[in-house]
Parts: C-alpha cells; sequence; structure tokens
C-alpha cells in the first residue's frame, strides 16, 4: 500500500486484490389490497401485497442488491428493469440467483448475511424458519451464516401504518479458497 506523498494524512491505496467485500441492499414497496404478500419466498397471509413490477419480495431484492452492491456491479433496477415485460410478475428467486452466480464468478461467498425487516403486520415471527432456509438455500451457504429479524415501524408512517414493507441487508462477501 502507498500514500500520497505530498499529502501525509491521505489513505493509503486500495490493494488490487480486495479480501473483503461488504454491500447494503434497500427496498420498500407499498402495500395495497389485492395482492399477494411475498416475503423471502413465503407467500404470507393478509389482506394486502406489494405494488411491484415482480413479485415484490422485499428481502430478495434487497439480497441481490447487497451482493451486487459489494461486488461493485449494477444495480437490481439495471440488470433486470421495470419497463421490461420479461420481468413482469417475475418470482424474485431469480434475482438473488443470478447475484449468486455473479457473486461466485467473482470468486466469492457469503461469510454472513444480516436482513432486517421492516412490517407493521403480520407477524414475521411464524415465518422465520422457512425464509431463514429459503436464503440458506439460495446463498448456498449454512444457517449460521443468516440472521433474519422482523420489526414494525411502531405505528409511525407508511411503514407503521401498514401501507408499506421494507427491507435492509447487510452483507459480507469472503474470497473463496
Amino acid at each position: 500500500m502507498t500514500t500520497n506523498p505530498h499529502n501525509p494524512l491521505s489513505a493509503p491505496s486500495v490493494p488490487s486484490a480486495v479480501i473483503f467485500r461488504i454491500g447494503h441492499g434497500f427496498d420498500l414497496h407499498r402495500l395495497e389490497p389485492g395482492l399477494p404478500l411475498i416475503v423471502c419466498g413465503c407467500k404470507l397471509d393478509h389482506d394486502r401485497g406489494c405494488a411491484a413490477h415482480s413479485d415484490g419480495d422485499v428481502v430478495y431484492h434487497a439480497v441481490t442488491d447487497a451482493i451486487l452492491g459489494a461486488l461493485a456491479q449494477q444495480d437490481i433496477g439495471q440488470l433486470f428493469p421495470d419497463n421490461d415485460p420479461k420481468w413482469k410478475a417475475a418470482d424474485s428467486r431469480i434475482f438473488v440467483e443470478e447475484a449468486v452466480r455473479r457473486m461466485a464468478a467473482a470468486g466469492y461467498a457469503i461469510g454472513n448475511l444480516d436482513v432486517t425487516v421492516i412490517l407493521q403486520k403480520p407477524k414475521l415471527s411464524p415465518h422465520k424458519d422457512a425464509m431463514r432456509d429459503n436464503l440458506v438455500r439460495l446463498l448456498e451457504c449454512a444457517a449460521e451464516q443468516v440472521n433474519l429479524k422482523g420489526k414494525t415501524h411502531e405505528k409511525v408512517d407508511a411503514l407503521g401504518e401498514n401501507r408499506a414493507i421494507a427491507c435492509h441487508v447487510v452483507v459480507l462477501l469472503i474470497p473463496v479458497q
């Protein structure tokens, strides 16, 4: 690593081979009556669901963007544009599978993944094991590498008023040995 000789406070240059990569993904969808609510591959019983071009799975969308972000590649909207009829009502599992394919091609695997779903209702706790299993299978990693938690928004704003669902994901990618 080198620093700028003209600026003693400059940061070292980035090595050519990055060891760890961290990505953050975020997604948010309006909830509307009469639509299915699919979260992390599970169809939840609710009176409303995600308004989206695809199936609107906020977890899978945020996971996809977190992985792509860690790889410094195009985001989900660039790879799977919402104005392309090919992706209308698509199963968002396809997006995660493509991100995982790109991750493996770049020589990385999941170190760990932390998911936070923000939804006033329904409660996610009865579905968390199935959701985590879906992620483990798609990400080709161990259950110990995936954390999933559900949070309410304490009845504040669109999330708390059951008019929207959101998800944050942080991922650590590690090089494949």
